[in-house]
């Protein structure tokens, strides 16, 4: 089969890798749509992913949906035909090259989290990770270029009970990529109140808008610190969809007492400073950079039935596609600020 392999800082290949076997608790996947990860997948790309940077080559890809072929003798949740989304491969069986999760392999293996509870051996001793939590079952109704997507807005609205979200808050979103964009689109249908959205680029402001935000603006401008006076009131929460320090110090003194700083995206420093006589008394700084995977698969039923009644589409993310083949393009476009998300395509 075809995988997607990093072969060196900034150096793609697609090369031919062994069709993994699944396992007693793992089903086979065909992999039909992948999506890049516009941060993640760049970073391990770039040889700057924590853990990875010294793995080269690995296979590379984790937003992945496809459609069983095969299940092991255990499985019980999946069955040929199912489409499934969150496929990885942690063993390539292609000696000399790593995983980078390899979501972007013709085939994938699925793990039946739920069969490996219920048998007890759901623990690090029989191989599970816990990410197998998130490799779900999709209802047939849902098409692959929308269950892609689900890749990201699981985690999306999975965050928004680790950040303590509800109906009516107001929020300022630092950041116009997929991520920030999806916490625009899915608070709108969630009940956020006042949605601000701060990126430099004009073409993503716009999509913030369409999307429902009520106002954009860019980095550095003076209206951010005259929120609360234009508004007549201080924001319930700042998302930092970024993951640059700096931007608690611009948070704080626009939060409410009690207000949240939620920082979603990975931090780019080690230390954060924080000026506490900027913030009111109380204040709450949750960090959110891995994903809550109960929170994450729990998300999965709205966001689907959001899906069927038209009210959420990959449509309004989806800005590029590529044939597999042209993945080292796919990745160029990402480097260019140029997507959203990048679709590729499989035969």
């Amino acid at each position: 089969m075809k995988s997607v392999i990093a072969i060196s800082s900034g150096e793609l290949a697609v090369l031919d890798t062994p069709r993994p076997h699944p396992g007693p608790y793992q089903a086979l996947v065909r992999t039909e749509c992948a999506c890049i990860c516009n941060r993640t997948d760049s970073e391990l790309l770039g040889g700057k992913f924590p853990g990875m940077e010294d793995k080269f080559p690995f296979a590379l890809g984790h937003e992945s949906v496809g459609v069983v072929v095969e299940a092991g003798a255990k499985v019980r949740n999946f069955k040929a035909g199912d489409r499934v989304v969150g496929g990885l491969v942690f063993d390539l069986r292609k000696e000399g090259v790593d995983s980078g999760w390899g979501g972007f392999g013709e085939f994938t293996l699925a793990n039946d989290h739920g069969a490996m509870v219920a048998d007890g051996v759901a623990d690090e001793a029989h191989g599970w990770v816990e990410v197998f939590e998130i490799q779900t079952r999709v209802d047939a109704d849902i098409p692959p270029e929308q269950a892609v997507l689900l890749c990201t807005w699981r985690e999306v609205l999975g965050s928004f009970r680790d950040f303590h979200l509800q109906p009516g808050d107001d929020v300022l979103i630092f950041g116009a990529g997929p991520v920030g964009l999806s916490f625009v689109k899915i608070g709108r249908l969630f009940g956020l109140g006042w949605i601000g959205v701060v990126d430099r680029h004009a073409d993503k402001q716009a999509r913030a808008l369409a999307f429902g935000a009520d106002a954009v603006f860019k980095p550095g401008d003076v209206e951010i610190a005259e929120i609360a006076k234009i508004r007549g009131r201080k924001l319930d929460a700042v998302i930092d969809a970024v993951g640059h320090p700096d931007i608690v110090r611009q948070s704080l003194p626009l939060l409410r007492r009690g207000g949240s700083h939620c920082i979603y995206g990975v931090l780019t420093h080690g230390v954060l400073h924080i000026d506490k006589a900027a913030a009111d008394f109380n204040f709450n700084i949750f960090v959110h950079q891995w994903p809550t995977r109960r929170y994450e698969r729990e998300s999965q039923a709205v966001l689907c039935q959001w899906i069927r009644e038209g009210r959420l589409t990959s449509v309004d993310f989806i800005t590029h596609r590529f044939p597999l083949e042209r993945v080292a393009d796919a990745f160029k476009a990402v480097g260019e600020r140029r997507v959203i998300k990048a679709l590729l395509e499989y035969a």
